[in-house]
């Protein structure tokens, strides 16, 4: 059997398959919690946000232009709605899986997350969360949620090249700062 994309689904609910809208929450679910914990501190906010992101999804799905893929509409979504819940609460609360960045992170050796000791863990995460939020924000959707450039360019709506230079300049500033931390 084969398994529907994603964009086959969206035309179904599109067509008025409301029932169909249930996969897609179950094939985002777990993804868009895992991208909103990278931004908010508070398990109830990631919750409620999610669930408000599929809320928007499901009202705007007519919206979805079906010859494009679906993951960069869904995923903007959830950027502009977690992006807008920063800014009411006014705080940029960030946390951070060690073992996934360090290896990005240039002249660094692969590290296991069971090495590192809490005091370790928590200079990556201050490092982490110094950065700008335009970086921060490609750190996230590249590192932890395996997103290319392109797919980066489309949630974002800035160009590919954009995407490249800003994580780069991501980069340089985590070696940085973490050099600076053991300096």
């Amino acid at each position: 059997m084969i398994e529907e994309t994603d964009e086959i689904i969206a035309v179904a609910i599109q067509q008025g398959d409301t029932d169909a809208f249930g996969i897609l929450i179950s094939r985002y679910e777990e993804k868009l919690k895992r991208y909103a914990r990278r931004f908010l501190a508070r398990e109830e906010d990631v919750s409620d946000l999610v669930q408000d992101v599929f809320i928007k999804a499901y009202e705007h799905i007519q919206s979805f232009d079906t010859t494009q893929r679906f993951s960069p509409w869904i995923y903007r979504i959830a950027h502009n709605s977690f992006v807008n819940e920063l800014r009411r609460k006014d705080r940029w609360g960030m946390v951070f899986d060690a073992d996934t960045i360090l290896p990005a992170l240039p002249g660094t050796e692969r590290t296991d997350a069971l090495t590192l000791n809490t005091e370790q863990q928590r200079v990556v995460e201050q490092a982490l969360t110094s950065l700008p939020a335009k970086y921060r924000e490609v750190v996230v959707l590249h590192y932890f949620e395996n997103l290319s450039y392109q797919e980066i360019s489309d949630i974002l709506h800035v160009p590919v090249n954009t995407v490249g230079v800003r994580l780069s300049r991501a980069r340089q500033s985590l070696e940085t700062l973490l050099i600076d931390h053991i300096s």
